[in-house]
């Protein structure tokens, strides 16, 4: 009796480690900061495919999470699913903590709340590039994990979007600090973000590495186009894609009618334009400019999304990434 139920328990527990994903990873601490402890996850790219694409290395994609800066986690389930299409298709991906500034935020009321914020919204961005840079920095002074820091490629939504279109802008305006000599992103790939400022509207001194902006025409928690006044706020893809046009950059950009923060969850269905961009964009250099509005029913709507206020957020909306 003992043997067959042991032999039960067996095979229930196979079955288990079967029906597992596969999502092998490797954790380290990469910095301490304040009180925060900052990991970095290795998604390793599954064995047998190829880590190039017609002889180019493909690149290492760093992921950033979103939360508004006040909640989120790098290995939330979502974001397993995402790593891992991205490990089926030949990539590796590093995804990181950074420090939440605007955990436990209360926002005031109206205009004059949002306008107080944005101080807050600037120093939390910029605490997220830092923690990025720091990563960097750490994957570069470990080389036995084979991460080439000359060969990456951001990833990110909401908040996580702005921190990689910030620390792309800042890059390709020569004011990064402490990153490898000669340092430049290869690409950003960014799923409704944006870039905070109190200096007035984003102006790239110099043209930024290939950027892939997503986001929805509706989107009332990062402005499609602009939300602030007196130089100060936010300046959502529309904005910038605008801008990267007039200087001849190499970007596309995805609108999606009839959308608002839903495009933030969107990363495991948009990879037919993700595969495109990285392989052309971003591998070969080829500057496919793709500017389309999509209307596309079949992606899923969060109805959540489209009516919460930044106030709701910041003061027990319950809606989270």
């Amino acid at each position: 009796m003992m043997n067959k139920t042991i032999k039960r328990i067996a095979l229930v527990l196979i079955l288990v480690v079967i029906c597992l994903p596969i999502a092998a990873k490797e954790t380290y601490l990469y910095a301490k900061k304040d009180t925060s402890s900052l990991y970095l996850d290795i998604h390793r790219a599954t064995a047998g495919t190829l880590s190039d694409f017609q002889g180019v290395p493909k690149p290492t994609i760093i992921h950033l999470f979103g939360g508004g800066f006040k909640s989120g986690t790098r290995d939330a389930a979502h974001l397993l699913k995402y790593y891992q299409m991205l490990n089926d298709n030949g990539y590796n991906v590093v995804a990181i903590d950074y420090r939440l500034g605007m955990k436990n935020y209360k926002m005031g009321n109206g205009l004059v709340g949002i306008a107080k914020s944005v101080t807050a919204f600037y120093a939390s961005q910029q605490m997220g590039v830092e923690d990025l840079y720091s990563a960097i920095l750490f994957l570069a002074s470990h080389p036995e994990l084979g991460i080439d820091v000359h060969n990456l490629v951001l990833s990110g939504n909401s908040a996580g979007a702005i921190i990689s279109l910030a620390s792309a802008y800042v890059v390709a305006n020569g004011e990064a600090e402490g990153l490898p000599e000669h340092f430049q992103f290869k690409g950003v790939l960014g799923f409704a973000g944006g870039i905070i400022s109190l200096r007035g509207a984003p102006k790239f001194e110099t043209l930024p590495c290939p950027i892939l902006f997503f986001h929805g025409i509706n989107d009332n928690v990062v402005a499609y186009n602009h939300l602030g006044a007196f130089g100060r706020g936010i300046w959502g893809s529309n904005y910038l894609a605008a801008q990267l046009k007039k200087k001849g950059g190499n970007y596309s950009i995805y609108r999606f009618k009839d959308r608002a923060h839903d495009v933030a969850s969107y990363m495991t269905y948009l990879w037919a334009e993700e595969k495109t961009f990285l392989e052309s964009n971003v591998m070969h250099q080829t500057p496919c400019i793709i500017d389309a509005l999509v209307d596309n029913p079949a992606l899923p709507v969060r109805k959540e999304w489209s009516t919460i206020t930044p106030q709701e957020m910041y003061n027990g909306g319950g809606v989270t990434q």
